[in-house]
């Protein structure tokens, strides 16, 4: 058996396949059997060699830069000697030829050589790569340049295939784990003229998938979802109110519209714009966009608030009876539909002319679709935010004026000196829900309602109707139908709420501190999961108990909000299976929203943390 030349760890020369190029490789290893030698280039590729495709590191050492050959019957003081001693050598002109095509041949090969050197850094790449382990990757070229790169790779890889024939390449580590993500997420797709068309040319002929059933679906979920509302308030006003006796009879139109109801409305909208308007309150800056601009945002929801809360106090003292929202609750939730409506068509329209730069991730390009979740991401009149005035404004700050107005109905109505404590427990859950979600204002802006989502029909409706007249059910629903709360039962209503509400905040605040600040120290104790992104997975502390902790608090403070209504009948739970199912599908959302874009690093955090909403249930 022939001895080994060169020992493990030994730094040499390898030639580069297909190449005459030498770089410094180190020796890792030798089979005895095959006679080859797996050495490490410094850029970490393994390569088998033979022995006769490694040199020493002297023999490169010696060579003299100015010289051609080692030969002495080349040199000069020899060299007219040695020609007329040749007598088959061919005439001076048709050296010079040879010479000249040999040396045009060498820069061919050359140039070559040059294009396939890089190859292991532009085929391969490693660690978190974004086209390793994202389905959608961020792209910051133009298409002229991805269309340029993407052939070159392409053309690359098929000259290594060739390569492998000869020479046995060892992947990497993380190749070998990459392997069956490479099959899948690889769209290279060969035609009948052997000619490869890019990913994002395959991605880019495939329909984008639509949520909420398509088309069909969101067009029924905007015809039904006005008349569902109707026809739960209306069931809620009857004195015993029946699932048997579903639907109840709807009034004319003539009853239901109003004009000063409306101007009501507009009047309140205009209100809280003004408000919005005010140079009070910090500015931030929201989520990078697309372009990677960020825009800027103010955060006074929380001096709104407190400015409404003036007004109406102001009101109430000047004798305004506010009783009259309660007599024209069905007038005023048509009211608010019919803006909502108009809105969502102006949205609509300017939408038509906005650039690709401005439009939303979830918008399809189908006008149904896109009517109901929005094409424009971010419209703006000047500096003035729609989507995101609408988020918090109108219809949160409503809710709490809704709630009031159903207090001062049941004492009222049921002819109280106080209101009942089963209405204080709803009135206080549900402030203390809109003073912290004005308070942490800041935090929307990271929501898939922000970044991802369009400002459609879909927002513009449940802000503007469905949170005030849906939200505040509960009110509505003991202005008629009283329930007393015994102390001990109130008690623990109460301490489910205050439950419910700790692991909605911390785990909130636990999440927008992390977004903030990774390197925060308060947050070393964490441990986390890098992804491909550049961010991180939270694994441990509430987000290593759930995947959605945030969720689960919400939907425990919302049973906490029905309690107080009593057991005679379903519909004050109405809102927690709605808010259930609401939650259950947004998940879902995330859920594929999640591993389009981390990949391989959501799914080592499912299986960190495998529950996704309710412990040990799903």
């Amino acid at each position: 058996m022939p001895s080994r030349k060169f020992a493990d760890g030994e730094v040499v020369r390898g030639r580069w396949p297909g190449s005459s190029l030498y770089y410094e490789v180190e020796i890792l290893s030798h089979d005895s059997h095959s006679q080859l030698y797996t050495v490490q280039y410094k850029d970490g590729t393994e390569l088998e060699l033979k022995e006769n495709d490694i040199k020493p590191l002297t023999s490169f050492r010696q060579r003299k830069s100015g010289s051609t050959s080692s030969s002495p019957s080349r040199r000069r003081g020899s060299r007219s000697r040695s020609r007329s001693r040749s007598p088959g050598r061919p005439p001076r002109s048709s050296r010079r030829s040879a010479s000249a095509s040999h040396q045009a041949d060498m820069k061919e090969m050359r140039k070559e050589v040059l294009e396939v050197k890089l190859t292991p850094l532009v085929l391969k790449p490693f660690g978190n790569s974004i086209s390793r382990y994202n389905g959608e990757p961020e792209r910051t070229e133009r298409d002229g340049m991805l269309h340029r790169n993407a052939e070159e790779k392409f053309r690359l890889s098929e000259e290594i295939r060739s390569m492998s024939t000869q020479y046995s390449l060892h992947p990497r580590r993380e190749e070998i784990k990459l392997k069956d993500i490479d099959s899948k997420e690889e769209n290279i797709v060969p035609t009948k003229g052997s000619t490869l068309l890019k990913t994002s040319e395959v991605l880019g002929t495939q329909p984008k998938s639509l949520e909420f059933g398509g088309v069909p679906g969101v067009f029924l979920i905007m015809l039904g979802l006005p008349t569902f509302l109707f026809l739960l308030l209306l069931l809620c006003k009857e004195k015993e109110p029946s699932l048997l006796n579903f639907p109840p009879p709807m009034p004319a139109l003539s009853e239901l519209w109003d004009t000063r109801a409306f101007a009501i409305y507009f009047f309140w909208f205009s209100l809280q714009a003004l408000f919005y308007i005010l140079p009070i309150g910090k500015v931030v800056e929201g989520m990078p966009l697309a372009d990677g601009r960020r825009l800027k945002y103010r955060l006074n929801g929380f001096y709104a608030f407190l400015l409404t809360c003036v007004a109406v106090g102001a009101a109430l003292c000047r004798g305004v009876e506010l009783h009259y929202v309660y007599r024209h609750f069905l007038p005023l939730a048509l009211a608010a539909a019919t803006f909502a409506m108009a809105l969502s068509t102006y949205l609509a329209v300017r939408a038509a002319w906005a650039p690709p730069a401005a439009l939303a991730p979830a918008s399809s390009g189908n006008a149904i679709y896109d009517f109901f979740i929005g094409r424009e991401l971010n419209p703006r009149i000047g500096t003035f935010d729609l989507k995101y005035f609408c988020e918090l404004r109108p219809g949160l700050i409503g809710w709490v004026v809704v709630n009031l107005v159903m207090l001062l109905a049941e004492m009222k109505l049921q002819d109280r000196a106080a209101p009942s404590l089963a209405m204080i427990l709803v009135n206080s859950f549900q402030l203390l829900y809109v003073v912290d979600a004005l308070w942490n204002e800041e935090a929307l802006l990271t929501t898939m309602d922000i970044t991802h989502d369009g400002f459609g029909f879909m927002l513009a409706f449940g802000d503007l109707v469905w949170v005030p007249f849906i939200y505040s059910f509960q009110a509505f629903y003991l202005v008629n139908h009283p329930n007393e709360v015994s102390w001990p039962m109130a008690s623990l209503i109460i301490a489910l709420k205050l439950c419910g509400y700790v692991i909605f905040r911390c785990a909130n605040s636990q999440k927008n501190a992390f977004r903030k600040n990774p390197t925060d120290p308060k947050l070393a104790h964490l441990k986390t999961i890098h992804t491909s992104t550049g961010k991180n997975l939270l694994v441990s502390g509430w987000w290593g108990f759930v995947r959605h902790p945030n969720y689960l608090g919400d939907l425990i403070m919302a049973l906490a909000w029905s309690l107080p209504c009593g057991f005679k009948h379903v519909l004050p739970y109405f809102y927690v299976i709605y808010f259930t199912v609401l939650l259950v599908h947004r998940e879902a959302r995330d859920e594929r929203h999640c591993r389009k874009k981390y990949g391989l690093a959501w799914e080592k955090y499912c299986q960190r943390v495998p529950y996704r909403i309710f412990p040990y249930v799903y």
